[in-house]
């Protein structure tokens, strides 16, 4: 008997769990952004992070000075850069998947406030902007209509623009989004397995671009001999 009070107990958390709608509410103003999480009934600012008040400062006992250690090698790799045919083979290989398992919530993610005003800088490079200016603009038109087949996005309003004087692109808005997690957990195992795939390779690609660790030590080597 206890045994399956105890049984009842857990299958009523693990309901009210999958029940509980969680989100992420951001606002950017003047090149500020405040970003709020929210858990049920309770909200968190997580950006920026709140200044703590500075405690009393104890004496700091002397420690030896430790010998400086080298650094190791995957340190000294360069980190992976993104670019913008990355993102567009991710698009094309996780939307089909992703929007099957959105379209088993029945639109149970929702989408408000959406409203965005997003202006491209030209300054420098105006060839690159306009064709930054492309992209968005096409993204939107292309990307909207169908996520509002499977999301609940209510009364988006999203601009974009171009100012070929600004010195980098500007965004201006806010935007929020919520789910329940046990909608969260549905999408999460829908998408998983191929967001994993498309990320080893990825992590493939970018290591066979990186030259191997003796040819980026060949110039430095090369520098202390001519020294």
């Amino acid at each position: 008997m206890v045994l399956l009070w105890i049984l009842g107990i857990l299958a009523a958390l693990i309901v009210l769990l999958c029940l509980t709608r969680v989100g992420v509410h951001a606002v950017f103003r003047g090149g500020q952004t405040l970003v709020r999480v929210r858990v049920g009934p309770f909200r968190f600012q997580v950006y920026p992070v709140k200044e703590k008040k500075p405690k009393e400062e104890k004496p700091k006992k002397e420690k030896k000075e430790k010998a400086p250690k080298e650094k190791q090698s995957k340190d000294e790799r360069a980190k992976p850069k993104i670019t913008l045919a990355d993102i567009k083979d991710a698009v094309r290989t996780l939307w089909p998947p992703l929007k099957r398992a959105l379209g088993r919530t029945r639109r149970g993610i929702r989408v408000a406030p959406l409203d965005l005003s997003v202006t491209v800088g030209g300054q420098a490079d105006p060839a690159a902007a306009a064709e930054r200016y492309g992209d968005l603009h096409a993204a939107v038109w292309t990307v909207m209509p169908a996520l509002e087949q499977v999301l609940d996005i209510r009364n988006p309003r999203i601009h974009v623009g171009i100012d070929f004087d600004a010195p980098g692109t500007e965004v201006s808005g806010e935007a929020g989004i919520s789910i329940r997690i046990g909608t969260l957990l549905g999408v999460g195992l829908g998408v998983g397995i191929p967001a994993l795939k498309w990320f080893l390779a990825f992590r493939k690609k970018q290591k066979k671009q990186q030259p191997p660790a003796s040819e980026q030590k060949e110039p430095e080597q090369a520098e202390q001999t001519a020294a």
